[in-house]
């Protein structure tokens, strides 16, 4: 019985640590494109920055202009996060993977995905 405990005591702390390794391993710049429509793609940059459950950074827009990660958040290695672009705000929600990121952002009712690779520049 006891052996038991501790092996699922064991179990949930490393679970725990795996998740909050996963989540750190987000920070930094990642790089991407998403097609807007049939003709159009636009560049995305994100740079993340994770501190324990909280996701911020910034995202530049097609403009080049830095527009600040709002309300961000992580549980294990899904994300969620808000951006204010002029009167708009973009509602974003992603997966980490060891070498990629998928993100969806809502643009007016419209959902835009792209997989995001981590630039090392």
């Amino acid at each position: 019985m006891k052996t038991k405990v501790l092996t699922t005591a064991a179990l949930v702390l490393c679970s725990l640590v795996v998740c909050f390794a996963a989540a750190a391993g987000l920070n930094g710049k990642w790089t991407g494109s998403v097609m807007i429509n049939r003709e159009d793609e636009i560049d995305l940059v994100y740079n993340f920055k994770v501190n324990g459950e909280k996701l911020s950074g910034t995202v530049e827009s097609p403009g080049g202009n830095e527009l600040a990660i709002a309300d961000g958040i992580l549980a294990g290695n899904e994300f969620a996060f808000t951006v204010k672009a002029g009167k708009y705000i973009i509602y974003h929600t992603g997966k980490y993977y060891k070498d990629s990121v998928t993100v969806t952002a809502n643009v007016e009712g419209k959902a835009l995905h792209a997989t995001l690779k981590r630039n090392n520049k």
